[in-house]
């Protein structure tokens, strides 16, 4: 420990930080580079940082721990009279780079290059496994200590680190046809797609809530579910892959849409996939991404969890929840079907995006630009619409069914909500023409122009400066239509009082106005001039990056503070190495430096520490002693 601590202590500021991120090291406790130390040779910090590392990391370090316990051995064997030859002390003897890459050759039987060990040994290095230098790479006893165990846990040894082959390669079958699994991915992509642009529409409209545990509350996800057309269960996953796409973001405890969501809402269906591929790709760890295989036909399925379980022997869960993650959002993107490679998804996992878009393209159904305009009022799509089709409708009539052939329907509060956007009639009626196959019915028409001419006929405004707690009114000169707003049960919530020719609400004024226009009253908007200002109900999360704190630097600055220089280094590594022998009730030589220069040891058996003093009993004058800290030369346990 005491050699890990002064290699810390020796760190410059960054490499002290990087170090305590990779180990993950919590502050807690750590008060100075000893803690520290110990805190990184615990059993259990050892074993979560062995777990991250595959077969090929694990088997560099487990050789090195075999050469240099065969070497203390030796030694304890030339040596027999000298107990002190057994001792393993901080680090253990530590083998050549050579040496160990000729033990792995002989272990594994094929050859294994310095080349290979030098680059797991510099990962090892920065972990602060071991300690590499002048071509040799010396493992920390502690850590040989934990994977000499492995064994008893149902793990790995050395030797079956090194020796055991990996299992059969993943490779697709010899008789393979895999338009079915493309047809099928293709399938899926428009699916995803589809779900998620209707995700990101309805949190546009109306946020959905994050519970303070984390996760949607049941409400909610019903009612994403039903717009979205999926089961609830369906939910959770595609909300996870819309928000690595950066599509809704998490915002004041909602999840909003983002400005790019609004964007990706009007981009073409392959757009709108290879966004959502390009995000699953950038966010799988490399431990995933380097091993999902790359061919199309390949199946994800029991070989490639045997692969993932050989590849990372320690990794239990950790693994496989990761693996599970990125494999079930996979099958929902189009990257894989039924647990097998699609063609796109083998050009995505290649890197090669653009190859991946095209294969998409192919097998993707063709946009329609154009629509049925029904006597009912509803409109029919024959096929998927463009997306600026698609999103200046949705603005015009609400949306009945969302699949291939997706359907909407015109209703006065719709056409309103339009005209509340900024449209007017003859733009609506212009866009209908140019989209139609069926002109533009007479019931469509008189709708259309009917609730044009009657909006506006009720005004909502925001309540004039000192009118708290009013925040709004609503106005019409139409008495009796605002006398059947004033007693609309409906509006209840909103707490309308008369006051003259108008009704009052503490409520904002764009929250009465979508009330209103939610209950098909001709409704607009009005600033304090008296003029229509456009609405639109939208939201967008406004995400304020949170200031980081950064809890590697914060321990690193504290450890710094802390730091009285050599002098009190020593010092703290002799107080330590006593209260372990008071912890452990130990008899230990202490050698102290006497006036004069004399040196004297004493058998003691430490009782306390504090205020750079010790209190021990002499155990061969049989009294107690109090001796500075500072006069200590060694401590050593008693033999």
């Amino acid at each position: 420990m005491l050699s890990l601590a002064t290699r810390l202590r020796a760190f410059d500021d960054a490499s002290l930080r990087r170090a305590i991120e990779a180990r993950a090291v919590a502050p807690a406790g750590i008060r100075d580079f000893f803690d520290l130390a110990d805190a990184l040779l615990e059993p259990a910090a050892i074993q979560r940082s062995l777990a991250h590392l595959d077969r090929a990391t694990l088997s560099v370090l487990a050789a090195a721990g075999e050469l240099a316990a065969a070497s203390v051995a030796s030694a304890a064997r030339r040596t027999a009279a000298d107990p002190a030859a057994a001792d393993l002390s901080e680090a253990l003897p530590a083998p050549t780079i050579t040496e160990i890459a000729a033990h792995l050759t002989d272990s594994s039987g094929f050859a294994v290059s310095e080349g290979h060990v030098l680059s797991r040994a510099a990962e090892l290095d920065a972990l602060l496994l071991c300690l590499v230098a002048d071509g040799r790479l010396g493992p920390y006893a502690a850590v040989s200590t934990q994977l000499h165990l492995w064994p008893a846990q149902g793990l790995p040894s050395a030797l079956e680190l090194a020796a055991t082959p990996a299992p059969p390669a993943l490779a697709p079958p010899e008789s393979l046809d895999v338009s079915f699994t493309d047809r099928l991915a293709a399938e899926r992509a428009f699916a995803c797609v589809s779900s998620i642009a209707e995700l990101v529409s309805e949190l546009a409209r109306d946020p959905a809530r994050e519970l303070s545990r984390g996760g949607l509350g049941l409400p909610d996800t019903k009612r994403l579910a039903l717009v979205m057309g999926v089961e609830i269960e369906a939910v959770a996953p595609l909300v996870t892959i819309a928000a690595r796409a950066e599509l809704i973001a998490h915002s004041e405890g909602y999840w909003m849409e983002t400005e790019a969501g609004e964007g990706w809402l009007i981009e073409p269906t392959t757009a709108r996939w290879a966004r959502l591929a390009q995000a699953w790709h950038d966010a799988l760890p490399n431990s995933v991404r380097d091993i999902l295989p790359r061919e199309a036909g390949v199946s994800w399925g029991q070989g490639l969890h045997g692969f993932v379980d050989w590849l990372y022997p320690a990794g239990g869960d950790w693994m496989e929840s990761q693996v599970a993650e990125f494999a079930r959002d996979a099958e929902v993107i189009g990257v894989t079907a039924h647990e097998t490679t699609s063609s796109a998804g083998a050009r995505l996992l290649s890197h090669d995006l653009p190859a991946a878009i095209d294969t998409m393209t192919a097998a993707l159904p063709a946009e329609v630009g154009a629509v049925y305009l029904q006597h009912d009022l509803s409109i029919v799509a024959p096929g998927p619409l463009a997306p600026s089709i698609d999103a200046r409708l949705r603005a015009l009539a609400d949306v009945e069914s969302r699949e291939l052939a997706s359907s909407y329907r015109i209703t006065a509060a719709s056409v309103n909500r339009a005209l509340a956007a900024g449209e007017n009639a003859e733009s609506l009626l212009t866009f209908l023409g140019t989209i139609s196959l069926t002109g533009i019915p007479q019931p469509v028409q008189y709708l259309i122009e009917e609730s044009a001419g009657r909006y506006g006929r009720v005004r909502v405004g925001s309540a004039a400066p000192g009118s708290a707690p009013m925040q709004s009114y609503v106005r019409s000169d139409d008495a009796g239509l605002l006398g059947t707003i004033a007693v609309d049960q409906t509006l209840s919530a909103l707490g309308l009082d008369p006051a003259g020719n108008r009704l009052t609400s503490r409520f904002a004024a764009e929250l009465v106005f979508w009330a209103l226009s939610d209950a098909r009253y001709p409704v607009a908007a009005e600033n304090s001039d008296g003029e229509i200002v456009h609405l639109r109900r939208h939201q967008i999360a406004r995400v304020i990056p949170a200031t980081p704190v950064d809890p590697a630097q914060t321990l690193v600055e504290k450890l710094r503070a802390g730091d009285g220089g050599e002098v009190v280094a020593a010092d703290a590594w002799l107080a330590r190495q006593l209260d372990t022998a008071i912890r452990s009730k130990q008899t230990v030589t202490v050698t102290i430096s006497m006036p004069g220069g004399v040196l004297v040891d004493y058998l003691l058996e430490p009782a306390s520490v504090g205020g750079g003093r010790f209190r021990a009993r002499d155990r061969r004058a049989d009294i107690e002693r109090t001796l500075p800290i500072s006069s200590i030369i060694s401590i050593t346990p008693a033999p």
